[in-house]
This record gives C-alpha cells, structure tokens and sequence, in this order.
C-alpha cells in the first residue's frame, strides 16, 4: 500500500549522540522553593517515536526515549512516551512483532502533514510538531521543554467501573479548546500503551540483541471530535470502552487520551492513566 522508504544510513557517532546524561531544566532544589514537583504540576507532552527492531540505529532512540519515560527529569513536562512500530522493515530478516502498517501509516501522514521529507526510523514527533530523525533526536529535551511552556487543553482521563474485565470503560473529557488552529478538526483519541516489552531479535540487523522499549503503542480509537463552539464550557465528553487484547499484561497497559487537530497534527492535551484491574 505504501512505497518503501529507504534506509538512511546514519554516521557512526549517532551511536554516541544519545548517550550523554539528560539535560534537566535550572530549577530550586526543594528545599530552596520548599515544594516537591509532582506529575499533576506538570504540562502533559505527547513523544511519538516511530521505530523498528529491524532498523540498527533505532536502539539508541529506544533507550533515549524509556530514559525520559521512566526518569521523569523535567519539572515542567510529563513525558507521555509512545513508541510506534512501523512495518516496512519487517522484509528485511525480522519481523517486528510490534509492527502495524497503521503505525506506518500515522508515520506518512505526520511527514505529510509537517513536510518533514520521506518517513524512516528513528523518528521522533513533540506534540505532533516538532519532529527529529536520526542524530537530530539529541534536541529531545530541549522540545519537550518547550512544548510544555505551550497553552494546553486540559483532558479529564478516569476509569469507570466494568462488568467486562477484558474491555475496560473509560471517561474522557476535554475542556475549552486553547491553542486550536482556525478550521481545523480537533479530534479525540483513547489510545492503549503497554511497558516492559522487550525482544530478543535473531535475525536481520539487530540480530544477537535483546531489545527494551519504552511504552510501546498497542491501540489507537477515534472517539469524537471536541466542539470549537463550546465556549467556557467543556468541548468534549464521552464514555467509551476498548477492547484489550489476552497477550498484552494488564499491569503495565496505559489508557491515553488526546485532542489532536487533523490537519495540523498538532497535540492540543493530553492526560495519561494506569489501567486498574
């Protein structure tokens, strides 16, 4: 469906460019300001990867990105990681098992959209804005600490109750829009992640390597679509569920809600929860 892209073959120092510790932004130590930064402070920052376990210089970005997510270092974002597994790698020896040709397919949509040239791995999107291929990802930090300096759209994320325990219920809500573009299509989205996947690839080019990701992408839901018109008052607001699949473990699955304009991409809130048993 989608012509192949091809490979960028990136300089050997990219292998170092992601290595250096994460900056993190000058603050008071807490002490000093007599508060402790906590998420519910914190502006929600949505970090896109597209990679592949196909692709040898995806690992460094992977390990980059679980970095942030699991470290937390900004006091004033809180790093929604996504890792989207594209599949137009997977003819090359191994088959990624977290691959989807609609990861690949968000992927061409995104490049599209921004004009950021043919899609390839790694690949990284801030709020559906700012985006980085290959040695460039080192400005990461610097992104996400801008986009959480941006207006946002607050989002309400809540669990709700369910007979059925493999198809979790959730609320979503979505406050006045700010940031929006004129004429364009704010759409909500309930998204799926889960952590801790890892695989260890015998074949193609990260063959020998046992690789870990960050939260990888397991399912992406059009819910609706929030109302410009609304005023002060709530744009959005719906209860829906999602269909869990029985190989994803329960104890590491993320619900993710966000209001993202169709034709800008851009990421105007975002709100992340554990799924509870």
């Amino acid at each position: 469906m989608y012509s192949i892209p091809l490979k960028i073959i990136l300089p050997a120092i990219f292998l170092c460019v992601l290595q250096p510790a994460i900056p993190r932004e000058p603050q008071q130590s807490a002490s000093q300001s007599g508060t402790t930064p906590s998420a519910a402070t914190r502006t929600p920052v949505v970090v896109e990867l597209f990679t592949s376990e196909g692709c040898s210089s995806c690992p460094p970005a992977d390990d980059l990105l679980a970095r942030i997510e699991h470290t937390q270092p900004f006091d004033t974002a809180e790093v929604i990681a996504l890792e989207e597994h594209v599949d137009y790698f997977n003819q090359d020896g191994w088959i990624d098992p977290f691959s989807s040709q609609d990861w690949t397919q968000r992927e061409f949509v995104y490049d599209s959209a921004l004009h950021a040239g043919t899609p390839s791995t790694p690949q990284v999107f801030v709020d559906g804005q700012n985006h980085f291929a290959g040695g460039q990802i080192n400005n990461l930090s610097a992104a996400i600490l801008e986009a959480s300096k941006k207006p946002q759209t607050a989002v309400a994320l809540t669990q709700k109750s369910s007979t059925a325990p493999d198809e979790p219920q959730f609320s979503v809500s979505v406050s006045r829009l700010d940031g929006a573009t004129e004429k364009d299509t704010p759409e909500v989205w309930l998204i799926i992640s889960e952590s801790g996947l890892h695989s260890a690839v015998d074949r193609g080019e990260n063959a020998g390597h046992d690789l870990h990701h960050a939260s990888v992408l397991r399912s992406l839901k059009k819910v609706g679509a929030a109302n410009r018109a609304s005023g002060e008052s709530a744009s959005f607001s719906a209860d829906v569920s999602i269909k869990l699949k029985p190989a994803w473990k329960r104890e590491n699955l993320r619900a993710v809600a966000i209001v993202q304009e169709k034709k800008s991409r851009k990421i105007l809130g975002a709100a992340a929860i554990p799924i509870i048993n």
